[in-house]
């Protein structure tokens, strides 16, 4: 349900202005971009706009470290704490419903035509854009900390990459977790960005945004009926 969750909010995000809340890698190379184009060209013809869709990478990435910094206040209370998990996600429900209060009073559009035109301008488009990547930043230091076989759930590239290599991927007939985990990985990845979508185009950014907000109260309430995990028996 987290990846779920992941994917319907960068599908809300590249909808509209083709930039991930999510995928940092590739905001940060955009920024890379953008300096390389300050010197390309003869002296007097150089593009040295910083163009919208760069401000909008710069926002994403500087918020999403921002809230992966919040995200270490677990390691404080307890990484695997139930106290932080849930109140680690209720911080990713908040910030992701401030998102969708600002989406939904931005009074913009949902879906871009073309890259140079991106649905999202003003300022209120840029905070929930912030809100947004903040939560997911949250989210992957949660994730990295609880060490499953999903990953950080924000960047699946890696899980691709162990399920390739898993020398049980043909043992079809056998429960192998390693294996089974990163499938239902990428399974969430493809559902939700296929039913975010669908979402986005019939009721808009802010229901959408509101939507993923339900998703993440039910995965904080989810928490409470998480079994622990047994400490090791004392010889």
């Amino acid at each position: 349900m987290r990846i779920y969750s992941l994917y319907s909010s960068d599908v809300v995000s590249f909808s509209a202005i083709f930039v991930w809340c999510g995928f940092q890698t590739g905001n940060f190379a955009q920024l890379a971009i953008a300096l390389c184009r300050l010197f390309e060209g003869a002296p007097g013809h150089r593009d040295q706009t910083f163009h919208k869709a760069d401000q909008q990478a710069l926002c994403s990435l500087i918020s999403f470290n921002l809230g992966a910094f919040i995200g270490r206040i677990g390691d404080k209370v307890g990484a695997h704490k139930r106290i932080w998990l849930i109140a680690g996600t209720f911080i990713q429900a908040l910030f992701t419903m401030a998102a969708a209060i600002s989406f939904w009073k931005s009074g913009q559009g949902s879906i871009a035509d073309e890259r140079d035109d991106p649905a999202w301008t003003n300022l209120r488009t840029f905070v929930g854009l912030a809100f947004m990547s903040a939560a997911l930043g949250v989210q992957g230091i949660l994730g990295k900390r609880l060490n499953t076989q999903f990953g950080t759930t924000i960047v699946l590239t890696t899980v691709w990459v162990e399920l390739m290599s898993d020398p049980s991927l043909f043992r079809l007939r056998q429960r192998v977790m390693t294996r089974d985990h990163r499938l239902i990985a990428a399974g969430s990845l493809f559902l939700g960005a296929f039913t975010g979508r669908a979402i986005l185009g019939q009721i808009g950014t802010g229901g959408t945004m509101g939507v993923a907000v339900g998703f993440r109260v039910l995965i904080t309430l989810s928490w409470i009926f998480v079994p622990s995990k047994l400490a090791p028996a004392r010889a």
